[in-house]
């Protein structure tokens, strides 16, 4: 059932300030690296005076700090951007803002959108909603937590290799990750151009229907956003589906697996046929991603270099070493990390070596993806192979951070859409997720599986 639904026709004030109470009162949680209280009230009194109309008037939400928007700093939570005051708005900030939703805050994350648990933020990790002394997941960390916190019925995140399912899975949430371009990433700090998506989190399959089917469609300003396709769907019966057998190993978490074949035999008494496919490609998806995606956030973190704007080193006496500092005391260690990583493999004599392999090997996976979906509707297995982890727990072994994205980087490598939903909890009652994958563009066919499956 909708959550959202709760909220309207009720004082557009006191939902703001229920949520600003409830954030305040969750601090210990660190989900939230600022809040925008006062344009927050200011716009609920304009919803309730009836200047402000539409699908969400009244409704409080919040965005992930590396979306720009008013009211606070947009800092990607880090150093280089702490006391960034955005001049414009993102693209899907400013279609919900037209239908009347209220931002009340920007969440914390891995600086920059590095990350796999928000550890990596500058100011502080954000903590599972469920075990205090364990991570929220990242990079969308802390929307995933004040979405299952409650502080507000949804909230906004990026995901380039499965920064929104994997803190879903983590917190109990539903995540969704649009077929890529399907929701315009103007006013998004850039990661990896071509996984970047914009997506978000609820607490129910029918708020996040709604909520993508306000934030999708063309945009002039992105290049690479698609017509509108987006339209709520109906169930469709006796779907095929395949069960990634990849996923489903000895490696993974048993009670991950017992999770993730429960869900199966769900969707088999719906009426569904689940069948185990082979996806041979996955166990590269990984090694595909960490060359691809560095390559290209190294290029978009350039922009950051304490001339145009953000943090600038003090006591420098050459550019080089204004370059140089800005970005040592600017940026963290994974964002470090990761520009090496990319600028190595473009490098002259690597490239061709790394880099352009890299991108025929993800040729590859995306026809081994086509074809299964030429016989099934969807796809299904884990999010992550464990559920949340310890905090403190990964940090020092980034390769063993890195493999927490096994399962969800094959459909950003593909662009293809995937879902994060609620599939029971472990015994000592932390959330696990199921993921939902479909063919480009049936983003709303597989939250229309999704909805079915939650109701059973």
């Amino acid at each position: 059932m909708s959550v959202i639904f709760d909220f309207l026709g009720k004082s557009a004030r006191q939902n703001v300030l229920d949520a600003l109470e409830k954030a305040k009162s969750n601090e210990q949680y660190h989900a939230l690296l600022n809040l925008t209280e006062k344009r927050a009230l200011e716009r609920a009194d304009s919803v309730d005076r009836g200047e402000i109309t539409g699908q969400l008037a009244g409704v409080p939400f919040v965005v992930k700090d590396n979306f720009l928007a008013f009211g606070a700093p947009t800092t990607a939570a880090s150093k280089i951007l702490e006391n960034f005051e955005s001049p414009l708005q993102a693209t899907a900030v400013e279609k919900l803002e037209s239908e009347g939703a209220i931002c009340i805050g920007k969440a914390n994350l891995d600086a920059f959108a590095h990350g796999g648990s928000t550890e990596n933020s500058a100011f502080g990790p954000t903590k599972n909603a469920f075990d205090m002394e364990r991570v929220a997941g990242g990079s969308s960390g802390g929307s995933a937590v004040v979405t299952a916190l409650d502080i507000v019925p949804f909230a906004l995140g990026s995901d380039t290799g499965g920064s929104i399912r994997q803190p879903a899975s983590f917190n109990g949430v539903v995540g969704v990750k649009p077929t890529y371009g399907a929701v315009s990433r103007f006013g998004v700090v850039a990661m990896a151009s071509s996984t970047d998506v914009i997506g978000a989190f609820t607490t129910n399959v029918a708020d996040a229907e709604l909520i993508m089917e306000i934030i999708t469609g063309h945009d002039e300003r992105d290049g690479t956003t698609l017509p509108d396709f987006f339209k709520k769907a109906d169930v469709k019966t006796n779907q095929k589906i395949g069960l990634i057998k990849d996923f489903m190993t000895s490696d993974v978490d048993p009670e991950v697996l017992a999770r993730t074949n429960e869900y199966v035999e769900k969707l088999r008494a719906a009426g569904h046929t689940v069948e185990e496919v082979e996806l041979p490609m996955a166990k590269y998806a990984l090694a595909i991603y960490y060359i691809v995606v560095p390559a290209e956030l190294s290029s978009n973190l350039a922009r950051y270099d304490g001339i145009r704007y953000g943090y600038r080193a003090e006591g420098v006496k050459t550019l080089a070493e204004l370059y140089g500092k800005t970005r040592d005391l600017g940026f963290v260690t994974e964002n470090k990390r990761r520009i090496m990583i990319g600028s190595y493999v473009l490098s002259s004599g690597f490239f061709d070596a790394f880099y352009l392999k890299a991108q025929k090997a993800r040729t590859l996976l995306i026809n081994e993806f086509d074809k299964l979906f030429e016989k099934y509707d969807a796809l299904i297995g884990p999010v992550v192979p464990t559920p949340a982890f310890k905090l403190g727990e990964n940090t020092a072994d980034p390769i063993r951070m890195y493999l927490t994205d096994i399962m969800t980087v094959p459909t950003s490598l593909a662009g293809l859409p995937a879902l994060s939903v609620p599939a029971g909890t472990t015994d000592a009652g932390l959330p696990i997720g199921v993921q939902l994958m479909g063919p480009r563009r049936s983003d709303a066919a597989l939250l229309a599986l999704a909805r079915q499956m939650e109701t059973k």
